[in-house]
């Protein structure tokens, strides 16, 4: 009788591997497959496809050097402050034009139409403006981060439950109380979204201007590994910051989750 009180262990079995992780190890390695085979087929230019151990090793030779995390320092920081600030004047336009009907008919068309405007093309007018130094590199990416953040941010603004809104004036407050207590917690979504694909654009602004006029910053490196046809360190480059992109990104979507779950 003393046993039947006592717990066995059932063994459970292992999960099985999904059907869509197969596949897209499958297609990785069928990528990678793809590059090894061009890169000794001799089709193409010599090192213009190099070979995965070339890449490696220059992966490897990238970390290990200082100079890399400098350069890797001052692109973080031009992309940081030009997330800061298109980000910040962004959020603030959306939720202006998504508060006020007459301002949003005003002004909205033009953030439809400068939105998908290449943003490079105003780079002469930054250096004319902010010099060649690091300031024109943030003001392109402030000014590629601030249309997806203050579309979406404006967007937000309208699927903002009326209910909440009716709450907020029934107890009469103010402008700023109206903001930090009903319509930025009732869009979150939208702002982590219009926030990363900010980022996404405002590291492409940033980038273009440091491959364009710069000594100094992850694009100058690119462009100058191209130029002396170093194609094994040009794409260790692009791979790595295609790694840290992709960890920055989802970095911004746990934040708003955390936060999210933290409410709850």
């Amino acid at each position: 009788m003393a046993e039947t009180g006592r717990l066995t262990k059932v063994a459970t079995p292992a999960p099985a591997i999904a059907p869509v992780t197969l596949l897209r190890v499958a297609i990785i390695l069928a990528l990678l497959a793809i590059w090894e085979f061009l890169s000794h087929s001799g089709w193409l230019y010599r090192d213009v496809v190099p070979s995965l151990l070339a890449i490696g090793r220059a992966v490897v030779e990238l970390l290990t050097h200082g100079e890399y995390y400098f350069n890797l320092g001052v692109t973080a920081a031009e992309v940081g402050f030009a997330l800061l600030i298109g980000g910040g004047g962004g959020v603030i336009v959306g939720i202006v034009l998504g508060a006020n009907r007459f301002l949003a008919k005003a002004y909205e068309p033009y953030l439809y139409y400068l939105g998908p405007t290449p943003k490079i093309i105003f780079f002469p007018i930054m250096i004319m403006y902010f010099g060649v130094g690091p300031e024109s590199k943030v003001a392109l990416g402030t000014l590629s981060c601030f249309f997806p953040v203050a579309l979406s941010v404006t967007a937000g603004m309208r699927s903002i439950d009326s209910i909440l809104i009716r709450v907020g004036k029934s107890f009469r407050a103010n402008s700023w109380q109206m903001v930090t207590k009903i319509y930025l917690p009732a869009m979150r979504h939208p702002i982590i979204n219009g926030v990363r694909l900010g980022l996404g654009v405002a590291l492409i602004g940033v980038l273009l201007a440091e491959t364009k006029l710069s000594n100094k910053g992850i694009g100058f490196l690119i462009i100058q590994a191209y130029s002396i046809f170093d194609m094994p360190r040009m794409y260790a480059m692009l791979i790595v910051l295609f790694v840290l992109s992709i960890g920055a990104n989802a970095l911004v979507g746990r934040l708003g989750g955390l936060h999210t779950i933290r409410r709850i």
